[in-house]
Protein backbone atom coordinates (compact mmCIF):
# COMPACT_ATOMS: atom_id res chain seq x y z
CA UNK A 1 0.00 0.00 0.00
CA UNK A 2 2.78 2.35 0.86
CA UNK A 3 4.48 1.82 -2.51
CA UNK A 4 1.15 2.49 -4.31
CA UNK A 5 0.75 5.77 -2.38
CA UNK A 6 4.25 6.85 -3.41
CA UNK A 7 3.46 5.99 -7.04
CA UNK A 8 0.23 8.05 -7.01
CA UNK A 9 2.09 11.03 -5.47
CA UNK A 10 4.82 10.81 -8.10
CA UNK A 11 2.19 10.58 -10.87
CA UNK A 12 0.39 13.73 -9.59
CA UNK A 13 3.67 15.68 -9.64
CA UNK A 14 4.38 14.47 -13.14
CA UNK A 15 0.92 15.46 -14.37
CA UNK A 16 1.09 18.89 -12.70
CA UNK A 17 4.43 19.57 -14.42
CA UNK A 18 3.00 18.37 -17.68
CA UNK A 19 0.10 20.84 -17.42
CA UNK A 20 2.40 23.78 -16.53
CA UNK A 21 2.76 26.06 -19.61
CA UNK A 22 6.25 26.27 -20.98
CA UNK A 23 7.90 29.67 -21.45
CA UNK A 24 10.20 30.21 -24.44
CA UNK A 25 10.44 26.51 -24.99
CA UNK A 26 12.28 25.90 -21.72
CA UNK A 27 11.16 23.39 -19.18
CA UNK A 28 9.76 24.75 -15.93
CA UNK A 29 11.70 24.16 -12.81
CA UNK A 30 11.61 25.51 -9.31
CA UNK A 31 14.15 28.31 -8.93
CA UNK A 32 16.98 27.66 -6.58
CA UNK A 33 17.38 29.90 -3.51
CA UNK A 34 20.16 32.05 -5.04
CA UNK A 35 18.02 32.65 -8.17
CA UNK A 36 14.99 33.55 -6.03
CA UNK A 37 17.07 36.04 -4.03
CA UNK A 38 18.34 37.58 -7.28
CA UNK A 39 14.76 38.05 -8.52
CA UNK A 40 13.84 39.73 -5.23
CA UNK A 41 16.78 42.12 -5.59
CA UNK A 42 15.72 42.96 -9.15
CA UNK A 43 12.14 43.67 -7.98
CA UNK A 44 13.33 45.98 -5.27
CA UNK A 45 15.59 47.82 -7.68
CA UNK A 46 12.74 48.32 -10.16
CA UNK A 47 10.18 49.47 -7.59
CA UNK A 48 8.68 52.90 -8.31
CA UNK A 49 10.38 55.98 -6.91
CA UNK A 50 8.61 58.07 -4.24
CA UNK A 51 6.04 60.57 -5.52
CA UNK A 52 7.57 63.71 -6.89
CA UNK A 53 6.89 67.09 -5.35
CA UNK A 54 4.36 69.44 -6.95
CA UNK A 55 7.14 71.52 -8.52
CA UNK A 56 8.39 68.50 -10.49
CA UNK A 57 5.01 67.47 -11.83
CA UNK A 58 4.20 67.93 -15.48
CA UNK A 59 2.81 71.41 -16.19
CA UNK A 60 -0.69 70.15 -16.90
CA UNK A 61 -1.00 68.77 -13.37
CA UNK A 62 0.23 71.86 -11.51
CA UNK A 63 -1.80 74.73 -10.09
CA UNK A 64 -4.83 72.60 -9.29
CA UNK A 65 -6.60 74.22 -6.38
CA UNK A 66 -8.46 71.14 -5.16
CA UNK A 67 -6.03 69.35 -2.88
CA UNK A 68 -7.76 65.98 -3.15
CA UNK A 69 -7.51 66.02 -6.92
CA UNK A 70 -3.85 66.92 -6.74
CA UNK A 71 -3.14 63.90 -4.54
CA UNK A 72 -4.99 61.63 -6.96
CA UNK A 73 -3.03 63.02 -9.86
CA UNK A 74 0.25 62.43 -8.08
CA UNK A 75 -0.66 58.85 -7.23
CA UNK A 76 -1.81 57.97 -10.73
CA UNK A 77 0.73 59.86 -12.86
CA UNK A 78 2.35 56.64 -14.21
CA UNK A 79 -0.83 55.80 -16.17
CA UNK A 80 -0.48 55.97 -19.94
CA UNK A 81 -0.62 59.46 -21.52
CA UNK A 82 -1.81 61.04 -18.30
CA UNK A 83 -5.36 59.86 -18.98
CA UNK A 84 -6.21 59.62 -15.31
CA UNK A 85 -4.77 63.10 -14.69
CA UNK A 86 -7.02 64.52 -17.38
CA UNK A 87 -10.05 62.71 -16.00
CA UNK A 88 -9.30 63.88 -12.45
CA UNK A 89 -8.87 67.46 -13.62
CA UNK A 90 -12.17 67.28 -15.50
CA UNK A 91 -13.94 65.90 -12.44
CA UNK A 92 -12.45 68.62 -10.22
CA UNK A 93 -13.49 71.31 -12.69
CA UNK A 94 -17.01 69.87 -12.85
CA UNK A 95 -17.33 69.88 -9.05
CA UNK A 96 -15.93 73.39 -8.78
CA UNK A 97 -18.24 74.65 -11.52
CA UNK A 98 -21.21 73.21 -9.64
CA UNK A 99 -20.16 74.52 -6.23
CA UNK A 100 -19.60 78.00 -7.65
CA UNK A 101 -22.99 78.17 -9.35
CA UNK A 102 -25.85 75.71 -9.09
CA UNK A 103 -24.61 74.48 -5.71
CA UNK A 104 -24.77 77.97 -4.21
CA UNK A 105 -28.21 78.51 -5.70
CA UNK A 106 -29.41 75.19 -4.31
CA UNK A 107 -28.36 76.16 -0.78
CA UNK A 108 -30.49 79.32 -1.00
CA UNK A 109 -33.72 77.48 -1.87
CA UNK A 110 -36.33 76.92 0.85
CA UNK A 111 -36.43 73.36 2.23
CA UNK A 112 -38.35 70.77 0.22
CA UNK A 113 -38.49 72.90 -2.94
CA UNK A 114 -36.87 72.60 -6.37
CA UNK A 115 -36.41 75.03 -9.26
CA UNK A 116 -36.69 72.88 -12.40
CA UNK A 117 -37.33 75.54 -15.05
CA UNK A 118 -34.55 78.03 -14.19
CA UNK A 119 -30.76 77.76 -14.34
CA UNK A 120 -28.41 79.72 -12.12
CA UNK A 121 -27.85 82.10 -15.05
CA UNK A 122 -31.61 82.70 -15.28
CA UNK A 123 -31.77 83.50 -11.57
CA UNK A 124 -28.76 85.83 -11.80
CA UNK A 125 -30.31 87.65 -14.78
CA UNK A 126 -33.55 88.20 -12.87
CA UNK A 127 -31.63 89.30 -9.81
CA UNK A 128 -29.68 91.88 -11.81
CA UNK A 129 -32.94 93.33 -13.11
CA UNK A 130 -34.13 93.63 -9.52
CA UNK A 131 -30.81 95.30 -8.60
CA UNK A 132 -30.76 97.79 -11.48
CA UNK A 133 -30.79 100.74 -9.12
CA UNK A 134 -27.46 99.56 -7.68
CA UNK A 135 -25.66 99.33 -11.02
CA UNK A 136 -22.87 101.90 -11.46
CA UNK A 137 -22.29 103.03 -15.07
CA UNK A 138 -18.75 103.44 -16.38
CA UNK A 139 -17.62 105.44 -19.41
CA UNK A 140 -17.83 103.63 -22.77
CA UNK A 141 -14.92 103.96 -25.25
CA UNK A 142 -16.65 106.70 -27.29
CA UNK A 143 -16.99 108.91 -24.20
CA UNK A 144 -13.33 108.42 -23.25
CA UNK A 145 -12.28 109.23 -26.82
CA UNK A 146 -14.36 112.42 -26.76
CA UNK A 147 -12.75 113.61 -23.50
CA UNK A 148 -9.22 112.88 -24.72
CA UNK A 149 -9.80 114.74 -28.02
CA UNK A 150 -11.39 117.69 -26.21
CA UNK A 151 -8.44 117.94 -23.82
CA UNK A 152 -6.00 117.79 -26.75
CA UNK A 153 -7.87 120.42 -28.72
CA UNK A 154 -8.19 122.77 -25.75
CA UNK A 155 -4.72 121.99 -24.36
CA UNK A 156 -6.10 120.87 -21.03
CA UNK A 157 -4.46 118.38 -18.64
CA UNK A 158 -5.93 114.87 -18.73
CA UNK A 159 -4.70 111.47 -17.58
CA UNK A 160 -6.22 108.11 -18.48
CA UNK A 161 -4.87 105.36 -16.25
CA UNK A 162 -5.76 101.69 -15.90
CA UNK A 163 -5.87 99.40 -12.86
CA UNK A 164 -5.06 95.76 -13.50
CA UNK A 165 -4.08 93.00 -11.13
CA UNK A 166 -0.52 94.37 -10.82
CA UNK A 167 -1.69 97.78 -9.64
CA UNK A 168 -4.35 96.29 -7.36
CA UNK A 169 -1.96 93.83 -5.73
CA UNK A 170 0.50 96.67 -5.14
CA UNK A 171 -2.25 98.73 -3.52
CA UNK A 172 -3.68 95.83 -1.51
CA UNK A 173 -0.54 94.24 -0.08
CA UNK A 174 -0.13 94.65 3.68
CA UNK A 175 -3.50 96.39 3.70
CA UNK A 176 -6.20 94.09 2.31
CA UNK A 177 -4.09 90.95 1.90
CA UNK A 178 -0.67 89.95 3.24
CA UNK A 179 2.51 90.51 1.30
CA UNK A 180 2.96 86.75 0.98
CA UNK A 181 -0.50 86.39 -0.54
CA UNK A 182 0.16 89.28 -2.93
CA UNK A 183 3.43 87.67 -4.01
CA UNK A 184 1.66 84.36 -4.54
CA UNK A 185 -1.04 85.92 -6.72
CA UNK A 186 1.37 88.30 -8.44
CA UNK A 187 4.41 86.30 -9.48
CA UNK A 188 4.61 88.66 -12.49
CA UNK A 189 5.02 91.80 -10.35
CA UNK A 190 8.81 92.11 -10.78
CA UNK A 191 8.21 92.18 -14.55
CA UNK A 192 5.66 94.96 -13.93
CA UNK A 193 8.29 96.93 -11.99
CA UNK A 194 7.33 96.21 -8.36
CA UNK A 195 9.15 94.19 -5.69
CA UNK A 196 6.92 93.63 -2.66
CA UNK A 197 6.71 94.78 0.05
CA UNK A 198 6.83 98.38 -1.13
CA UNK A 199 4.92 100.87 0.98
CA UNK A 200 6.26 103.83 -1.01
CA UNK A 201 4.91 102.37 -4.27
CA UNK A 202 1.56 101.74 -2.61
CA UNK A 203 1.39 105.33 -1.38
CA UNK A 204 2.36 106.82 -4.75
CA UNK A 205 -0.16 104.62 -6.53
CA UNK A 206 -2.91 105.61 -4.10
CA UNK A 207 -2.14 109.31 -4.71
CA UNK A 208 -2.27 108.79 -8.48
CA UNK A 209 -5.63 107.07 -8.11
CA UNK A 210 -7.00 110.14 -6.34
CA UNK A 211 -5.81 112.66 -8.94
CA UNK A 212 -6.30 110.69 -12.20
CA UNK A 213 -8.81 112.17 -14.64
CA UNK A 214 -10.20 108.82 -15.86
CA UNK A 215 -9.55 105.49 -14.14
CA UNK A 216 -9.88 102.20 -15.97
CA UNK A 217 -11.16 99.51 -13.62
CA UNK A 218 -11.53 95.77 -14.20
CA UNK A 219 -15.03 94.60 -15.05
CA UNK A 220 -14.16 91.13 -13.77
CA UNK A 221 -15.38 90.23 -10.27
CA UNK A 222 -12.44 87.82 -9.87
CA UNK A 223 -10.76 87.95 -6.41
CA UNK A 224 -7.65 89.55 -7.94
CA UNK A 225 -9.68 92.26 -9.69
CA UNK A 226 -12.90 93.73 -8.26
CA UNK A 227 -12.33 91.46 -5.26
CA UNK A 228 -9.43 93.79 -4.40
CA UNK A 229 -10.53 97.04 -6.07
CA UNK A 230 -13.49 98.02 -3.91
CA UNK A 231 -11.97 96.94 -0.56
CA UNK A 232 -8.87 98.99 -1.50
CA UNK A 233 -10.96 102.07 -2.33
CA UNK A 234 -12.84 101.72 0.93
CA UNK A 235 -9.63 101.34 2.93
CA UNK A 236 -8.13 104.41 1.24
CA UNK A 237 -11.26 106.45 1.87
CA UNK A 238 -11.93 106.93 -1.86
CA UNK A 239 -15.56 106.82 -2.95
CA UNK A 240 -16.00 105.14 -6.31
CA UNK A 241 -18.84 107.61 -6.93
CA UNK A 242 -16.21 110.35 -7.09
CA UNK A 243 -14.11 108.56 -9.71
CA UNK A 244 -14.67 108.92 -13.42
CA UNK A 245 -14.38 105.25 -14.33
CA UNK A 246 -14.05 103.29 -17.56
CA UNK A 247 -12.99 99.73 -18.34
CA UNK A 248 -9.38 98.75 -17.65
CA UNK A 249 -9.22 97.42 -21.22
CA UNK A 250 -10.00 100.87 -22.65
CA UNK A 251 -6.71 100.71 -24.60
CA UNK A 252 -7.89 97.67 -26.56
CA UNK A 253 -11.48 98.93 -26.79
CA UNK A 254 -10.44 102.21 -28.45
CA UNK A 255 -8.34 100.29 -30.96
CA UNK A 256 -11.03 97.70 -31.71
CA UNK A 257 -13.67 100.38 -32.27
CA UNK A 258 -11.48 102.33 -34.67
CA UNK A 259 -11.00 105.27 -32.29
CA UNK A 260 -7.31 104.93 -31.49
CA UNK A 261 -6.08 106.01 -34.93
CA UNK A 262 -8.01 109.33 -35.00
CA UNK A 263 -7.01 109.97 -31.39
CA UNK A 264 -3.33 110.02 -32.44
CA UNK A 265 -3.72 111.68 -35.83
CA UNK A 266 -2.21 115.18 -36.07
CA UNK A 267 -0.71 115.01 -32.54
CA UNK A 268 2.91 115.21 -31.45
CA UNK A 269 3.43 111.93 -29.64
CA UNK A 270 5.75 111.15 -26.75
CA UNK A 271 6.38 107.41 -26.28
CA UNK A 272 7.48 106.17 -22.85
CA UNK A 273 8.37 102.59 -21.96
CA UNK A 274 10.50 99.61 -22.84
CA UNK A 275 8.71 99.13 -26.18
CA UNK A 276 9.04 102.79 -27.20
CA UNK A 277 11.70 102.24 -29.90
CA UNK A 278 9.77 99.56 -31.76
CA UNK A 279 6.48 101.42 -31.36
CA UNK A 280 8.08 104.59 -32.73
CA UNK A 281 9.09 102.73 -35.89
CA UNK A 282 5.54 101.45 -36.38
CA UNK A 283 3.89 104.83 -35.80
CA UNK A 284 6.40 106.73 -37.93
CA UNK A 285 5.85 104.30 -40.81
CA UNK A 286 2.14 105.10 -40.56
CA UNK A 287 2.76 108.83 -40.83
CA UNK A 288 2.37 109.78 -37.16
CA UNK A 289 4.68 112.38 -35.63
CA UNK A 290 6.84 110.97 -32.84
CA UNK A 291 8.17 113.93 -30.88
CA UNK A 292 10.21 111.95 -28.38
CA UNK A 293 11.10 108.57 -26.91
CA UNK A 294 12.00 107.75 -23.32
CA UNK A 295 13.24 104.24 -22.65
CA UNK A 296 13.76 102.20 -20.55
CA UNK A 297 11.56 102.59 -17.49
CA UNK A 298 13.14 100.71 -14.59
CA UNK A 299 10.18 100.11 -12.33
CA UNK A 300 8.11 102.28 -10.01
CA UNK A 301 11.12 103.98 -8.44
CA UNK A 302 12.25 105.35 -11.81
CA UNK A 303 9.32 107.77 -12.13
CA UNK A 304 11.21 110.87 -10.95
CA UNK A 305 13.98 110.35 -13.52
CA UNK A 306 11.41 109.82 -16.27
CA UNK A 307 9.62 113.04 -15.34
CA UNK A 308 12.88 115.00 -15.46
CA UNK A 309 13.31 113.88 -19.08
CA UNK A 310 9.66 114.51 -19.96
CA UNK A 311 9.90 118.12 -18.78
CA UNK A 312 12.32 119.02 -21.60
CA UNK A 313 10.20 117.63 -24.45
CA UNK A 314 7.50 119.30 -26.55
CA UNK A 315 4.53 117.00 -27.17
CA UNK A 316 0.74 116.86 -27.18
CA UNK A 317 -0.03 113.31 -26.10
CA UNK A 318 2.10 110.91 -24.05
CA UNK A 319 1.55 107.20 -24.61
CA UNK A 320 2.96 105.29 -21.65
CA UNK A 321 3.57 101.53 -21.51
CA UNK A 322 5.58 100.99 -18.32
CA UNK A 323 3.84 98.47 -16.08
CA UNK A 324 2.64 99.74 -12.72
CA UNK A 325 4.80 102.87 -13.07
CA UNK A 326 2.63 103.99 -16.01
CA UNK A 327 -0.12 105.08 -13.60
CA UNK A 328 2.24 107.40 -11.70
CA UNK A 329 3.86 108.73 -14.88
CA UNK A 330 0.52 109.51 -16.53
CA UNK A 331 -0.87 111.42 -13.57
CA UNK A 332 2.40 113.31 -13.08
CA UNK A 333 2.42 114.43 -16.73
CA UNK A 334 -1.11 115.80 -16.41
CA UNK A 335 -0.66 117.34 -12.98
CA UNK A 336 2.84 118.78 -13.30
CA UNK A 337 3.01 119.63 -17.02
CA UNK A 338 -0.66 120.16 -17.92
CA UNK A 339 -0.49 117.68 -20.81
CA UNK A 340 -2.58 114.70 -21.92
CA UNK A 341 -1.35 111.20 -21.07
CA UNK A 342 -2.70 107.75 -21.84
CA UNK A 343 -1.79 104.42 -20.23
CA UNK A 344 -1.20 102.29 -23.34
CA UNK A 345 -0.25 99.03 -21.62
CA UNK A 346 0.28 95.88 -23.69
CA UNK A 347 -1.35 97.43 -26.75
CA UNK A 348 2.18 98.77 -27.34
CA UNK A 349 3.45 95.19 -27.60
CA UNK A 350 0.71 94.22 -30.02
CA UNK A 351 1.32 97.24 -32.23
CA UNK A 352 5.07 96.69 -32.24
CA UNK A 353 4.73 92.98 -33.07
CA UNK A 354 2.24 93.64 -35.86
CA UNK A 355 -0.44 91.67 -34.04
CA UNK A 356 -2.58 94.83 -33.96
CA UNK A 357 -2.79 97.18 -36.95
CA UNK A 358 -3.65 100.87 -37.01
CA UNK A 359 -6.43 101.37 -39.55
CA UNK A 360 -8.00 104.80 -40.09
CA UNK A 361 -11.66 105.04 -39.22
CA UNK A 362 -12.31 101.27 -39.26
CA UNK A 363 -13.39 98.89 -36.53
CA UNK A 364 -10.82 96.18 -35.94
CA UNK A 365 -13.01 93.84 -33.86
CA UNK A 366 -10.20 91.74 -32.53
Amino acid sequence: MESKGRKRSARRKHLSRKRMPRLSGTRWRKPSRPRANMATRRFRKASPAPLRSEHNLPRDTQNIETAGIEVCLQEELPTENGSFAAAAFEEGYRKGYYEGGEGRLCRQLPPYTVLPDLTVDDVIARGILQSASSLVPIMPPAAVYAEVVQALDQRLPLSVVRLGDGELLTLAHDMIISTDQARLWGTFLPYAGVILPDGAARGALAYSLRVASIVGIPESRHPSFQGLLFPVLKQLGISYHELKMTTSTINYALHEQGLFYPMLRGRKLLLIGNKADGLANVLSSQGFEVAGIITPVNGVHDVNRIMEEVAFLDFDLALVAAGVAAVMICTAIAEELGKVSFDLGHLANRLEDGEALLLPGLEVNG
